[in-house]
This record gives C-alpha cells, sequence and structure tokens, in this order.
C-alpha cells in the first residue's frame, strides 16, 4: 500500500501538467461518455457520472466540454464508439500491473501494450493472471499539515472509513467504494483538501524493489500512463520514496 499510495499522490501532483498535454482531458471525456451511455445522463441517478463530472469539475474542465460529452453519451450528439477493457501482466521483480483502458479499437490497444510492456522489461498476461491480488477501495491521501490524526480519526468514524494510516508526510484514509462519496463529503465540509482521492484498486500485499528493477518497474509504469488510451494503472510495487520523487 506504501508505494501504491505515494505513485497514486505523485501522479495526482503531476495533472496540471497532464492537463496542458490535453491527456487528463481527454481522459475525462472518455470516461464522461461511457458513464453517461451506460447509465444515462442524470447525474443524480448515476452515480458513476456523477464522480466523472465532480472529478472534471476539480480538474477546472470547461462546463461546455462537460455537457458535450454527456451528450455524446446519451447519443443526443454524434461521437465514438469507446469500450472499456481491462489488461493484466507483470512488471520486473514479479510486479503484478493492472491497466485500465477505453479504447475505439481494441485490437490496436493489445497490441500496443503488448509493445510497453515488453519495451520495459515486462510482459501482458491473460485475464486474471493478477486481479486475484487487489481489491477496491476508496483512498484519500492528506498531507499531515493540513489536519492532525484526532481529526481524521473523527471524520473516519463519521464516514464509516475501514483504515487510517501514518505513512510518511501522509495520512491515508481507506474506505468501502460505498462510503467514499460520504468520506469526501466530510473532508469537504471540514476544508481538508486531499492530495489524492480516489476509488481505486489495492494490493493486498506490496512487493520491495530495488536498484534497476525499480527503475525499470517505474519506467513501465510511466510508460502505460502516458499511453493515450489509459485510464488507470494499478501495481502492487514498494520502491524506495527518493525514486519517486525524482520522477519528472
Amino acid at each position: 500500500m506504501s508505494g501504491h499510495s505515494k505513485w497514486s499522490s505523485i501522479k495526482h501532483k503531476k495533472a496540471k501538467t497532464d492537463a496542458q498535454r490535453g491527456k487528463l482531458f481527454s481522459r475525462m471525456i472518455k470516461e464522461i461518455t461511457l458513464a453517461a451511455r451506460k447509465g444515462g445522463g442524470n447525474t443524480d441517478g448515476n452515480p458513476r457520472l456523477r464522480t466523472a463530472v465532480q472529478t472534471a469539475k476539480a480538474a477546472n474542465m470547461p462546463a461546455d466540454n462537460i455537457t458535450k460529452a454527456i451528450k455524446k453519451g446519451t447519443g443526443e450528439l454524434p461521437g465514438t464508439n469507446y469500450e472499456e477493457c481491462v489488461y493484466e501482466g507483470y512488471a520486473p521483480g514479479g510486479i503484478a500491473m493492472i491497466v485500465e483502458i477505453v479504447t475505439d479499437n481494441k485490437n490496436r490497444t493489445s497490441s500496443e501494450l503488448r509493445k510497453i510492456f515488453s519495451k520495459c522489461g515486462g510482459h501482458l498476461g491473460n485475464s486474471g493472471c493478477v486481479s486475484w491480488l487487489f481489491h477496491k477501495k476508496g483512498i484519500a491521501t492528506i498531507e499531515k499539515e493540513k489536519s492532525s490524526e484526532d481529526e481524521l480519526m473523527e471524520i473516519s468514524l463519521d464516514a464509516n472509513a475501514e483504515d487510517l494510516q501514518l505513512d510518511g508526510d501522509m495520512y491515508v484514509l481507506t474506505s468501502s467504494p460505498e462510503n467514499f462519496d460520504k468520506l469526501k463529503a466530510i473532508l469537504a465540509e471540514k476544508e481538508i483538501e486531499p492530495t489524492y482521492a480516489d476509488v481505486t484498486l489495492l494490493p493486498e500485499t506490496t512487493v520491495s524493489v530495488k536498484g534497476k528493477e525499480a527503475e525499470q518497474v517505474l519506467r513501465l509504469a510511466e510508460a502505460l500512463e502516458e499511453y493515450e488510451d489509459t485510464q488507470h494503472v494499478y501495481a502492487n510495487f514498494d520502491v524506495p520514496e527518493d525514486m519517486l520523487k525524482e520522477l519528472p
């Protein structure tokens, strides 16, 4: 969990750069479109769409972009026919990796992901090869100076959160996916802004890697994150914190 939560926090800090390159907004638009297509365009009755819209607003996506994405999903506007895919594989050191994809060409994506894994010393596996190592949880990371352990413990109890840990200079709050909206709402009420907050896949256990293997793992994780069809990347690595901080 340590490596995963720090990796998530660093990805969040890089979000502004991603947005400038258009990648973050592109991913959000795909998620909004898919959510609207599967559950309708009303955020009140579509939890997935509500979360996607909240995330987009937090990233300062223009309201017009959000509206158009919803209408493309509901069919009110023409749009690309996307499909969701999940790929599983291994990084060097036996690290398990899961990549959630939204694509308009599954064959192209499969081929390109296989090349990315191979180039970085890993390999793509079969469906189900590593998913059993992960479970879905809501996770929020909060910098120590933004709150106290006592305050966060009280929030955890009010939100029925499952765990509160201090991980380096971050508090990590974990909840069930069902209770995560409540946790985020209470944090907002207290004016506590998480560094990272999302429903994610957490590994049951982490695998420590160092040196060259750690470099290869991080290079693969970055390459998968940069791939245009990627929505999320999950892994069970734990690498030295100084290596994470050196990421561009």
